[in-house]
């Protein structure tokens, strides 16, 4: 597992529109806005490559933002996906273990993830917990 240069992001970003959007192609201005976000530090791509580095089994993009109401930055797991015949072998707890160092690395002391019921149990066994009292609403906009 290691943190993806902005130059290197097209093999990390296919997995992710392989797995996520069904191999469809996010639109070339969103890429050029990752690599944009990664090139100023306010986005990390992590990917884990099956030795020797030969293909990509597992992706996290982390982002980091401030937040007004706690005075510091957080992180936020914005996607983080294994692939399912890789599953149960360590992956996904490397890209954690990986989040964390890069949390670490930049005084980060808090990470939230939104996942799906079926990820629940693989986030909470690594430490995660839900927050009482926090729900979150999403509303879409006609672009």
């Amino acid at each position: 597992m290691r943190p993806t240069a902005p130059g290197e992001l097209a093999e990390p970003l296919a997995f992710l529109e392989e797995f996520l959007r069904n191999g469809e192609s996010v639109p070339p201005p969103f890429a050029e806005q990752l690599k944009m976000a990664v090139e100023r530090g306010d986005l990390e791509v992590l990917a884990a490559w099956a030795e020797p580095e030969v293909e990509v089994v597992g992706v996290a993009v982390l982002a980091f933002r401030p937040n007004i109401s706690a005075g510091a930055t957080f992180g936020s797991i914005e996607e983080l996906y294994v692939r399912t015949d890789v599953r149960r072998q360590g992956v996904g707890r490397t890209l954690l273990a990986g989040v964390v160092e890069r949390c670490r690395a930049r005084g980060v002391s808090y990470v939230e993830v939104q996942t799906d019921d079926e990820a629940v149990a693989f986030y909470s066994a690594l430490g995660y917990e839900s927050e009482p009292g926090v729900r979150v609403l999403s509303r879409s906009y006609v672009v």
